[in-house]
């Protein structure tokens, strides 16, 4: 998956995707909402991980979450859970928010797949879910959790996938907050990775695997606690996890920190940055790959 032309061609199949996903709004509830848990699986299925709906009525509001059956099949290996959120808020196309991270979804099991299929020996099982009710604060992906913590599942990690393919070459396009202001770029051009206290060795390996992408540029942090301090860092699925005791992390783009198009109507496919989604999503498969195997 390095090689320039490669590159091209993943980002093209990237934003075929995003255009399908962000056709619309996808509140729960909306046709839009429909099409795109459609779509998702029917490219799970055609990519070898085909999906349950798996639905769940939680603080009074309805959702389906979209998981995929854990492959290899053999339940005494830990689960690892790559997912992302497919719904997104009333009136927004959400072609960042967060169809840019289902599309990398669906990239990550089409390569993935086979190399699963050929590869003896294996660290962990992998799951891939795509989690509704994440913009009603992250209920798809506490519910999931939950039913994990249930059934008694090792889980070796988490890994949400949230806004992964807004840029700017501008300097002072990438907001901080003041306390990590002189610690991290200002331009918006990197990708974050973003764990907690417990999840250090998790971050370090994936940090490791993603950097080995080229012209990849990629930032990581790990938070005290919860993040409890920091509760911008805990606006996706992995923080359902965090607060299960489960080692996860966010990989994103920063969101509003960067994208001003953040849950607003012009959050469009047009203006998301596809070769560097194509760089993400590389970095995203050598890393899962790196924690298989």
């Amino acid at each position: 998956m390095d090689a320039p032309a490669e590159i091209d061609v993943l980002a093209e199949r990237l934003h075929r995707h995003v255009l399908k996903l962000a056709e619309r709004p996808r509140p729960p509830g909306s046709a839009g909402h429909r099409r795109a848990a459609e779509y998702i699986r029917a490219q799970l299925g055609e990519f070898g991980f085909p999906a349950h709906d798996v639905p769940f009525h939680e603080a009074g509001i309805a959702g389906v979450n979209l998981l995929s059956r854990p492959q290899p099949d053999r339940m005494e290996l830990p689960l690892l859970i790559v997912g992302a959120h497919y719904d997104s808020i009333p009136g927004s196309p959400g072609a960042d928010d967060n169809a840019s991270a289902v599309a990398a979804l669906l990239e990550l099991a089409k390569w993935i797949g086979p190399r699963l299929r050929t590869h003896e020996t294996m660290s962990a099982r992998l799951q891939l879910a795509a989690y509704d009710l994440e913009e009603c604060g992250m209920i798809g992906s506490f519910v999931h959790c939950r039913e994990v913590r249930n059934a008694g599942s090792a889980v070796l990690g988490m890994l949400s996938l949230e806004m992964l393919a807004y840029t700017s070459p501008h300097s002072g396009s990438q907001q901080l907050p003041p306390h990590l202001a002189k610690m991290y770029p200002r331009i918006g051009n990197f990708i974050g990775i973003c764990g907690n206290e417990a999840s250090q060795s998790l971050l370090r390996t994936v940090t490791d695997a993603m950097r080995t992408i080229e012209e990849l540029p990629v930032e990581s942090l790990a938070v005290p606690g919860n993040g409890e301090s920091f509760p911008e860092v805990r606006l996706s699925d992995h923080s359902s996890f965090w607060d299960h005791g489960y080692h996860a992390l966010m990989i994103t783009d920063t969101s509003f920190f960067r994208n001003p198009h953040y849950h607003q109507v012009s959050d469009k496919p047009d203006t998301l940055d596809y070769q560097f989604l194509a760089k993400v999503t590389q970095g995203v498969c050598k890393a899962v790959h790196s924690l298989l195997t």
